[in-house]
């Protein structure tokens, strides 16, 4: 039997072909989990249509509106995915967001409004879907809630600024979960992935001068791609992963255990 077989998971935050969301749900489907996906708007639901069409079964793969920002969609989501399936088992987190004069300007010039905004998209979004996903998850025995992060929110990386403040507050969201949630049999997971260049990762500048360093850095001498840290992703929503919660999984070749100078 397959490792995700008859496990229903759901994926927010896919973009395009290069999103780590949508390596994970292709780790996830390759193991016989049915999905869901969510978009966020109709401008972007074209994109996730096309790519959710490359996967066998595509026809029962709900699509599913969801803008964090917008009061009552995340609610909404998970009433009709609950009408659809009547319980959840994965949840897969990848959603951040912040304007670019916030990670391209000073640091010290952050205005509130972005702070709020990044935080609410990138960090905050991860505690409202818990909520509703909870009962779902309830029902079905437990589950698994994996989110992404990346090594800036630990120490400081040029020209990530608001999104590294985000990312930290999403780590500690993570810890805070994983505590409450448990008693449900509930995980919480972080996974903290090298430089992919994602649709995300394009807002931040000097992209390629990290991968460069990690090729030269990191142990494995390597950048790590797609397709690995969606091995990542299905490790942590399998059984396989039963016993771990609250962590912060580093996926990115041993890069983020070396001292660099820059």
């Amino acid at each position: 039997m397959a490792l995700m077989q008859g496990k229903k998971c759901l994926i927010m935050g896919v973009a395009n072909h290069r999103s780590i969301a949508w390596g994970i749900a292709r780790a996830l489907h390759r193991e016989g989990a049915e999905l869901a996906f969510t978009y966020q708007n109709d401008r972007l639901k074209g994109n996730v249509e096309k790519l959710v069409a490359e996967l066998e079964g595509h026809e029962n793969m709900p699509l599913l509106p969801c803008d964090v920002t917008i009061e009552g969609q995340l609610e909404a989501l998970f009433d009709e995915l609950g009408k659809r399936w009547g319980k959840l088992d994965v949840l897969v987190h990848s959603m951040a967001y912040a304007r670019t004069e916030d990670l391209t300007g000073r640091f010290i010039d952050i205005t509130a409004d972005g702070y709020k905004l990044a935080h609410e998209i990138s960090a905050w979004s991860l505690i409202g879907a818990a909520k509703y996903a909870k009962p779902l998850m309830e029902a079905a025995g437990g589950g698994s809630i994996i989110t992404m992060t990346y090594m800036a929110s630990e120490r400081v990386v040029e020209r990530y600024n608001v999104m590294a403040t985000a990312k930290a507050a999403l780590e500690c969201n993570v810890r805070y979960l994983a505590a409450e949630l448990g008693p449900s049999n509930i995980r919480v997971n972080g996974i903290s992935a090298g430089p992919i260049r994602t649709l995300a990762a394009s807002a931040v500048k000097g992209l390629s001068d990290i991968r460069d360093l990690m090729e030269e850095k990191a142990p494995l001498r390597r950048n790590v791609t797609q397709d690995e840290v969606g091995d990542v992703g299905l490790f942590l929503a399998s059984d396989l992963s039963r016993c771990v919660t609250g962590e912060i999984i580093h996926a990115d070749n041993g890069f983020n255990i070396v001292g660099v100078t820059l």
